[in-house]
């Protein structure tokens, strides 16, 4: 059985009447009037109110622009209802055209981390073998995935390693308002068989040259070292916390550590004392080198 939830939005004229899961994965669709409506039967059936003035069909809503003669206050329940007895009577709310494909069932849960500004999204599965962070759309066209995730306004950021996918939003929305919105479209995309993340085009990035192994073999001995300490005893913890850590480099003059912060810990409040209490501390102890300095570099 389904249930909707009532969502206002910043039009005034606009309710969200959502569902727990997608509605439409193709497209979005918008309905003027009822003479438009020949591949949604719930939009037709929802232009018999008279106050409707246009539908929306998109990701996991159906949104409501009314006339003025109604209040939505006055008149919001009665369309939830009416929404939610469509639909559980089996009513069909969009056809879409193409057909879709065999879904692979996936499990998507949301993990909080240390930066109040980021999520973990946890598949049960893998979705790659080569972390890599995306500062803007521009930067997506190794990851399918991400691009998408651009596509909603607040996201600001994407990590995406092993099984997780890292978003940093803009405060211009609060995770309780958007969490189930992107945990959603993640589980959707994932079991549409989409492409998360082209691995071919990840390993020509920058970062990804820096994982290599050729390239480790040609650094000094202090700095396979600290590879070897960040990857074995670093990496996990801050990967558990949505996040990664990556060597930049290591000035044997001024033993100077640099470090890259990604995904969670990247602009974390916390990260700074991280660094300084913990990483720097675990250097200086295992390098026996009360010298070696830490400095982070947020990707």
């Amino acid at each position: 059985m389904e249930n909707i939830t009532i969502k206002p939005t910043q039009n005034a004229a606009i309710v969200k009447f959502e569902f727990s899961d997608f509605i439409a994965q193709k497209g979005n669709y918008e309905f003027k009037n009822i003479d438009d409506t020949a591949n949604s039967p719930l939009a037709r059936q929802l232009f018999y109110l008279p106050f409707v003035k246009t539908v929306y069909i998109s990701g996991n809503f159906v949104g409501i622009e009314k006339y003025s003669i109604v209040e939505w206050e006055d008149v919001q329940d009665e369309v939830a209802k009416q929404i939610e007895d469509f639909v559980n009577n089996g009513g069909i709310i969009v056809q879409e055209s193409e057909v879709t494909k065999k879904k692979l069932p996936a499990t998507v849960y949301v993990e909080s981390t240390p930066n109040p500004a980021v999520l973990k999204f946890v598949a049960n599965k893998l979705l790659t073998k080569t972390s890599a962070e995306f500062k803007n759309i521009d930067e997506t066209a190794a990851s399918p995935l991400a691009k998408e995730l651009f596509k909603f306004p607040f996201v600001k950021e994407v990590f995406i390693d092993e099984n997780y996918v890292s978003i940093t939003k803009y405060a211009v929305n609060e995770w309780d308002e958007v969490t189930p919105e992107v945990r959603s479209f993640i589980k959707v995309y994932l079991e549409n068989g989409n492409t998360v993340i082209d691995e071919e085009l990840i390993q020509k990035l920058p970062q990804a040259e820096k994982q290599q192994e050729a390239y480790f073999d040609n650094l000094d001995v202090t700095s396979q070292k600290i590879i070897n300490i960040l990857e074995e005893y670093v990496k996990p913890a801050v990967q558990a916390d949505g996040g990664n850590i990556a060597f930049e480099s290591y000035d044997e003059a001024d033993k100077r550590v640099k470090v890259v912060l990604q995904g969670a810990c990247s602009g974390c409040p916390s990260s700074t004392f991280t660094l300084k209490s913990g990483i720097e501390n675990m250097l200086k102890d295992m390098l026996n080198d009360n010298d070696i300095k830490v400095e982070a570099i947020n990707a």
